[in-house]
Parts: structure tokens; C-alpha cells; sequence
């Protein structure tokens, strides 16, 4: 059986993580030392963090808690560490398979 996957747009991760630790874009931009609206283009997708200079890429990235090996290899899935397995991927918090989440629709 063929492992599909799908990498998650980088604007959904920085969203995600940004609302999970309750930051408002300016202070991640703050924390970051970049322009607000430099961080509002990575987050809305008008241009893309992986394609910055790699010392914008870490800040930003850092700034989120996020560790930027993990991230470059593809490591966080909508806020969540996930790891390989035999059966799948796994997040890494609880060891669940992706394959095993019901998401629900953005309203």
C-alpha cells in the first residue's frame, strides 16, 4: 500500500501555531524582528516562508516555537509534530495515525 502525502500549506501552519499560542500577527512579527506585513503575506500566502532568506525563515519559525528542521522537512501538520510509522503518519503528541482524524469544515 502506496504512504500519500500531502504537505500542508505553510499559511495553515503559521495561522494554526500563531492561535495556539494566542499571539496576534504583530507580536509574531515582533518576536520574529520582521515588518507586520511581511508576516500577513507568509500567513495569507502571498509569498511563502520556504522561498525567504533562511535567517527571515528562522525567525519567523522560531517565533512560533517551532523547531526549523522539523518544519523544513515537513514535520508539522496543522500544529500538529507528526512522525513516520509502519502504518502511516503519527503525530508525534499522542501517537495517532492522520489517517484516524475526523476534521471538520472551516466555516
Amino acid at each position: 500500500m502506496a504512504l500519500e502525502l500531502a504537505r500542508v500549506e505553510e499559511k495553515s501552519i503559521l495561522k494554526d501555531y500563531r492561535q495556539q499560542l494566542g499571539l496576534t500577527q504583530q507580536q509574531v512579527a515582533d518576536k520574529a524582528r520582521i515588518q507586520l506585513r511581511q508576516y500577513q503575506k507568509f500567513e495569507m500566502g502571498e509569498r511563502n516562508l520556504s522561498s525567504s532568506s533562511f535567517d527571515i525563515a528562522c525567525r519567523v519559525i522560531e517565533a512560533l516555537g517551532l523547531d526549523p528542521t522539523t518544519y523544513h522537512h515537513g514535520g508539522y501538520v496543522c500544529g500538529d509534530e507528526v512522525e513516520f510509522s509502519p502504518k502511516g503518519l503519527r503525530r508525534v503528541v499522542d501517537g495517532v495515525l492522520l489517517s484516524d482524524l475526523k476534521y471538520e469544515e472551516d466555516e
